[in-house]
This record gives C-alpha cells, sequence and structure tokens, in this order.
C-alpha cells in the first residue's frame, strides 16, 4: 500500500500536486499474498463501481477482459501491437466482446486512467481512443511534463483546461477506481499488468496475437 505520506511526496514529484488534492490511492504491487483459489468467469464478469467499458456484442461466445496500468511499458506496446489484430479479426466482426479495466500501478497511472473516464463519459469508442492515445504519448507524460500533457491530451479530446484539473480532483472517481483495483487484486487475484482473462481464465503477461488467436479459436469451437 502507498502511505498518504509517499502519495504525496509522489504527487508533488509528478507535477500533479496542483491540481490533484486527493487523499490515497490505495495501489497494488506484488507484495499482496497471493492464493492459489482460482476465480470464476462470474467473478471476472462482475464490474464493481465503474461501468465497463467493452468492445463487441454482450452475448459474443468468447469475452477477453485485460487488467492493466497506463503506465505499463508491456501494456503499452500489447495495445500498439497486438490489440489492432484482435480487433480486426474479432470485435469489427462480432465475434467476441473485449474489456478494458483500470489496474493502475502508480499515481500517474492512476490519473491517466481518470482523464480516459472523464474523456469518455459513457462512450466505450472515446474510451478505448483515449487510452490508446495516452498509451502512444506515454513516454511524453510519463517520464516528463505529466500535468501539462494530461492536460494537453484532454483538450485534444475536447475537454476544457477547468474540465482536465477537475477531473484530476475528482475523489469519487479515484475511490471507484481504488474500489474495483482491489476486487481484482483480493478476488481476481491480479497482481501485474498486462493480465487477462478469456472466458475467465487467467492469461499474465505479454501474449502474442498467434496465441490469443488460438485460444479464441479454441473457445469458439467447444
Amino acid at each position: 500500500m502507498i502511505t498518504r505520506r509517499a502519495f504525496n511526496a509522489a504527487l508533488s514529484l509528478t507535477g500533479l500536486a496542483a491540481v490533484a488534492g486527493l487523499s490515497p490511492l490505495r495501489l497494488i504491487n506484488d507484495a499482496f499474498a497471493q492464493s492459489k483459489a482460482a476465480a470464476s468467469a462470474a467473478d471476472v464478469a462482475k464490474p464493481v463501481s465503474l461501468p465497463d467499458m467493452a468492445l463487441g456484442p454482450k452475448d459474443a461466445a468468447v469475452t477477453i477482459t485485460e487488467y492493466a496500468s497506463m503506465t505499463c511499458g508491456h501494456c503499452a506496446a500489447f495495445t500498439e501491437q497486438v490489440f489492432p489484430k484482435i480487433k480486426a479479426a474479432y470485435i469489427d466482426t462480432n465475434k467476441i466482446r473485449f474489456i478494458f479495466r483500470e489496474f493502475p500501478l502508480d499515481i500517474k497511472a492512476a490519473a491517466g486512467s481518470m482523464l480516459s473516464r472523464c474523456i469518455a463519459k459513457d462512450d466505450a469508442g472515446k474510451y478505448f481512443a483515449a487510452v490508446d492515445m495516452l498509451f502512444k504519448q506515454q513516454n511524453d507524460w510519463v517520464m516528463k511534463n505529466t500535468t501539462e500533457t494530461l492536460t494537453r491530451i484532454g483538450k485534444q479530446a475536447g475537454m476544457s483546461q477547468q474540465g482536465v484539473e477537475d477531473c484530476l480532483k475528482d475523489q469519487a472517481l479515484l475511490d471507484k477506481i481504488a474500489a474495483d483495483q482491489k476486487y481484482a487484486a483480493d478476488v481476481l487475484k491480479v497482481n501485474s499488468t498486462p493480465t487477462f482473462f478469456i472466458n475467465g481464465e487467467m492469461l499474465k503477461g505479454e501474449t502474442s496475437f498467434e496465441e490469443f488467436d488460438k485460444r479464441i479459436k479454441a473457445l469458439m469451437k467447444s
């Protein structure tokens, strides 16, 4: 867990202190106790605090759920290199459903997740576009000029300066992200990103399109 002191120090270092007057986000790390109990597909399917952001039909035979951190380089690589292939082959053809869920590993990732939610509101298409933009510009806003770059991205998506600042101060939104993350850690045993669930079966780490393709085809035949 991140303490209030560490959280405030992180805010100061990232430049987010000027806009975010937030209490500590309960970030998950590898120190979380692990359990051998496997989550069921029903456990994975359950949204907790925030509505799911998903593409593809609700009644699809195969559902992929991704847990990702916006500061995770492996997550960015998946979004850039693998996800477009899955989307073209299976999402755009209405064969599978793909759900993206936030699992921020640090305060910057939490800020990126909050901005994505504020940009999208209830529009999944806008949400995935915002996530894609944040991943593509990850080096800019993670390594330097965090607040300025997030503000610019928000403005590019149609938000005002005040809108971005209000978004990053939204304690209720942060609490919901933290609650969903806690559920993922405690119940689903997610402790790293990216973590995927394919019809409830966990798949951790960077995974090729070929591996997804094989698993999807096997499930669609069964």
